[in-house]
């Protein structure tokens, strides 16, 4: 049985059309249609009353399908974009992030697998982290194995708030790589989307996920459905929420769909203490 705090929140699925122009080196390009009707639909199914769109990798960096959802359901829905490696000071200027953020969007997406590393370091990319700190944007970033050994240096100096995808996607042939995240995690600008196990293992996530509550990280993770699950379709919203709650308990799921995202993304929080309302049990 599963019980959902009000004004919970999910903080990362993907919106798309099999119409919409997909990268030429997509890894992955599904050929159904996972619509914002269907997901603000499933959303309010499960009670849930708010939810991030995050841009998915194989549509690159035009965020305009994602814009335009934002746009049609604002007091839901907040945007995570992905911008070009090319274009980084032009599409985080500072006149283009306050524009976005009055758009709904809360900070940009780094999907680094198979990818080549960006220089964080570099003098666009340390631009854009002061504005995008300035209007409380986060940086998400899903790596694997030793790409988060390379990037290590420049997100511990990340002036702004970081987003760790995936509990890290954990790997046991990565011990160091491990290492490295929960260092990271340590961080008080550090966050972690406690979503897609299957993406890694569910032994290793929650190995991860103990490990933050010991460290604790606990006021710093939120909870992701990764809706519609891509290349994993088989899983449902109820399956990971249920992996969730078996993992956090009823009161940590609490903060992780309530204060906590609240506090990510800028977003007001409940206006009456989410314990004392009514559970929505499905």
């Amino acid at each position: 049985m599963i019980g959902l705090p009000a004004a919970a929140t999910d903080t990362h699925a993907h919106i798309f059309e099999p119409t919409l122009m997909s990268v030429a080196d997509a890894r992955y390009v599904p050929d159904y249609a996972a619509t914002l009707e269907q997901y603000l639909d499933m959303l309010t199914a499960h009670g849930v009353d708010r939810g991030v769109l995050v841009q998915p990798s194989f549509l690159g960096s035009d965020n305009s399908y994602l814009l335009s959802a934002l746009a049609a359901a604002p007091a839901r829905l907040r945007g995570v974009i992905v911008v070009s490696p090319e274009h980084v000071c032009s599409e985080l200027s500072e006149g283009r992030v306050e524009d976005l953020h009055k758009a709904g969007v809360r900070g940009v997406r780094l999907n680094l697998i198979g990818q080549p590393l960006p220089d964080l370091s570099s003098p666009a990319w340390q631009s854009a982290a002061v504005t995008m700190a300035q209007h409380g944007w986060h940086l998400e970033i899903q790596a694997i194995g030793q790409q988060w050994l390379h990037l290590a240096p420049a997100l511990r100096a990340w002036p702004g708030k970081l987003v760790i995808d995936h509990l890290g996607l954990p790997h046991s042939e990565y011990p160091e790589a491990l290492r490295t995240v929960l260092e990271l995690a340590l961080l008080g600008h550090v966050w972690v989307k406690v979503s897609g196990p299957y993406r890694s293992s569910r032994q290793h996530a929650a190995m991860v996920f103990a490990e933050l509550l010991e460290q604790g990280c606990a006021a710093r993770l939120v909870f992701g459905s990764d809706w519609p699950f891509t290349r994993h379709e088989e899983h449902r919203f109820t399956d990971v929420l249920d992996w969730a709650q078996a993992l956090a308990g009823d009161d940590l799921l609490r903060n992780m769909m309530t204060t906590n995202p609240a506090s990510l993304l800028g977003w007001p929080a409940p206006s009456d203490d989410p314990a004392s309302k009514p559970m929505l049990h499905l």
